[in-house]
């Protein structure tokens, strides 16, 4: 018995330690390769000035929108009140809500039994208050923790309605006993607008804006606005006035998730009007909805860029989006273009981008649907929207195996018995499905990258595993989505033919960096570069989110140092991307093919620093940028072919004393753009650490 106990137990180790040796071997199979050929002891680049690709289209430049975080409330529309329509109920609970940043909440003045929230005759959405009376003492609401500057004049409107002998209080205070109020009445049955304006006495982030009054009876407040006065049609125009200067090319709105359960009907008309509604998919997030479609083609024009409306394909359906289509595009005696022309707007926008749908694979999206469903749904709505302006280009709503396989939220969805990853011509193959059913009716197709930092999938264990990865290696997780979804657009293109007789493009249009500071904008000028790489296959881009080029407060705006660099490259960076070739190849990360790495590393093959160059559209400039995402000064030898070059040239360089390095508003900004020239090319270019650096040559 012992013997034979022996003999079991010994097989079982064995049969454990051939099974690790297997895992072992397999698990090696997702780790790089070791190089037997020793890195060079400098990189070494060559630029071929004729050789070239495809021109950066201006929509690469684009950036992403949506109607949550801070980008619109709180950020570039200059409403400072938050929920100025009264979603949620008036009263001193205390109890925390998951809401977007700066949101501050009304409170009563005076007991809470003196707020009634009316929901029989409410003046918009579900309620309104009501304030309840009762002699010398004020009731009313108020609202803290509001930013303001001194000497800077603002504007605003109460709607209010109450008994004829009643005279409301508005009141601005922005110290213990410092502040202004404006007297409006006498009230009437009906619900009035009434305007006010305040000049702040000084800067403060805890201002407070309170409604109050005093007597007997009762007045009822529909809605509530306090805006900066230094406003261009609603949005700050300081911060309109830096990002103009971006040349962004496009915007794509409303979203995102939020886009899933929005009605774009709830977004046009008067202001105070519109409903607040949920966010249904980060409940109780919401949106007063003061920006909605006017608002955003007022926007785009403000900057000088392309719209690109996305429609809600969640909870949304083919005959809305046509008529947002008709609304937008429509002519004047059209039913939707009336609407419009009511709504101030006569003249047709003439919008030409639309996109079907926001992530409808994920089932974070409120509506989402298997693929053999939503091919269904994309054609309906395509056609749908088709007849109305049959000149229009549709997006579709994609994602390519690397997305598929990346997000873990869809991994819950999947058999327990599911292998990752997936491969092209399966059930989960989403653009593959796309491509096979609806080819004929979509121009181009999105895609998303929102990679794992500091993980990287194992096959074995299928998960993601945190992993310990070199600055440079973490840095380049966002451009090896990008070259992942280019190698897939190679796949798809062999598989079907159509895709190059249609020249069907990516819309990358949401990517994260995984940064807050300047390490996010090296992440960023790392993934241009690589789109700038793959022409042929991207024509917008569009960065997560818009206000990332930014860093604002009430009172003041600087630019980021992303913001920096999309300004250096709009205005001095080449159009026509040039082939770089080099001796010391990127490093392979660590990680799955069709999960979380391409075939072959993204970048230049010049480790570790990134090399890209673009000549200017009439080629009488060479332009050439090079990355350093090190903490080390780096040194790289380049040399010019097919091209003749003037010595003298350009440098622009955008560097941080460290990775956590960011402007601030109302101080003195640590990251600029520094300009110095050039006698002579160097034979030896030296590149500080952590830094951005363009040069400028012109053709002999």
């Amino acid at each position: 018995m012992q013997k034979y106990l022996k003999i079991r137990l010994s097989g079982g180790i064995l049969i454990f330690a051939v099974l690790t040796i297997i895992a072992s071997a397999i698990y090696s199979c997702n780790k790089p390769k070791a190089s037997a050929i020793p890195e060079p002891a400098k990189p070494v680049a060559v630029v071929h000035a004729d050789q070239t690709g495809y021109p950066i289209h201006p929509y690469l430049y684009g950036m992403f929108t949506e109607l949550l975080g801070n980008m619109f409330e709180k950020g570039t529309w200059a409403e400072l009140l938050s929920d100025r329509k009264f979603f949620f109920p008036v009263n001193s609970d205390t109890t925390r809500r998951r809401t977007r940043g700066g949101f501050n909440r009304w409170r009563p003045v005076g007991p809470d039994e003196t707020i009634i929230m009316d929901k029989q005759n409410p003046y918009v959405g579900e309620q309104s208050v009501k304030v309840i009376l009762s002699g010398n003492e004020p009731h009313g609401i108020i609202q803290s923790g509001i930013g303001l500057g001194k000497a800077f004049k603002y504007t605003g409107r109460v709607i209010l309605k109450g008994d004829a002998a009643i005279k409301v209080k508005v009141t601005l205070s922005w110290g213990k006993n410092s502040g202004q109020s404006v007297i409006l009445g006498p009230l009437s049955g009906e619900y009035k607008k009434y305007p006010f304006e305040f000049v702040a006495g000084e800067n403060t982030d805890s201002a407070k804006f309170e409604i109050a009054s005093t007597g007997k009876g009762s007045f009822s407040i529909g809605a509530a606005s306090l805006m900066r006065a230094a406003n261009v049609n609603g949005f700050r125009s300081d911060l309109v006035a830096l990002l103009r200067e971006l040349h962004s090319g496009m915007y794509r709105w409303p979203g995102g998730n939020i886009l899933s359960a929005y009605d774009w009907r709830d977004g046009i008309g008067d202001p105070d009007k519109r409903p607040p509604r949920y966010d249904y998919s980060r409940i109780p997030i919401t949106d007063d909805n003061d920006v909605g479609t006017d608002e955003y083609m007022t926007l785009v024009k403000l900057l000088g860029i392309d719209p690109f409306i996305v429609v809600n394909s969640g909870t949304g359906d083919a005959k809305s989006a046509a008529e947002w289509v008709e609304y937008v595009n429509g002519p004047k005696d059209s039913p939707m273009g009336k609407l419009r022309a009511s709504n101030g707007h006569p003249e047709p926008y003439n919008a030409k981008i639309w996109g079907i749908g926001n992530e409808m694979y994920g089932q974070w999206q409120i509506g989402y649907m298997a693929i053999n469903h939503y091919v269904i749904k994309h054609r309906m709505f395509a056609d749908a929207m088709r007849k109305v302006d049959p000149t229009i280009k549709i997006v579709a709503s994609g994602a390519t195996l690397t997305e598929i396989n990346t997000d873990t939220r869809l991994h819950r969805m999947f058999p327990r018995n599911a292998r990752i990853p997936f491969k092209f011509g399966t059930p989960e193959d989403w653009d593959g499905q796309l491509f096979a059913n609806d080819l004929d009716c979509m121009d181009y197709i999105s895609e998303h990258a929102y990679p794992y930092f500091g993980y990287a999938f194992d096959t074995v264990q299928q998960k993601f595993l945190p992993v310990k990865d070199s600055l440079p290696e973490r840095l380049r997780k966002t451009p090896n989505r990008i070259k992942s979804s280019a190698e897939s657009m190679h796949e798809y293109q062999k598989r079907f033919p159509k895709l190059k007789e249609k020249n069907i493009k990516y819309f990358m249009d949401e990517w994260s960096t995984g940064g807050r500071a300047f390490d996010g904008t090296l992440v960023v000028a790392l993934t241009m570069h690589e789109i700038f790489r793959y022409t042929d296959l991207y024509e917008m881009s569009g960065l997560t989110g818009f206000t990332s080029n930014i860093a604002w407060n009430p009172r003041s705006v600087v630019y980021s140092s992303t913001g920096l660099f999309y300004k250096l490259y709009r205005e001095k960076f080449g159009t026509i991307p040039i082939k770089v070739t080099g001796n010391s190849p990127q490093k392979e990360l660590r990680g799955t093919v069709l999960v979380d790495k391409p075939a072959e590393p993204s970048g230049s093959p010049t480790y570790p620093l990134d090399v890209m160059a673009a000549l200017s559209q009439d080629k009488s400039r060479l332009t050439l940028s090079v990355v350093n995402p090190t903490n080390s000064d780096q040194e790289i030898d380049i040399s010019f072919e097919g091209i003749s070059l003037k010595q003298n040239g350009n440098v622009y360089r955008i560097k941080a004393p460290d990775l956590r390095s960011a402007n601030r508003p109302e101080k003195e900004p640590v990251i600029t753009i520094v300009e110095n020239k050039l006698d002579q090319i160097p034979g030896t270019f030296e590149i500080p650490a952590l830094s951005i650096t363009l040069y400028e040559f012109e053709k002999n």
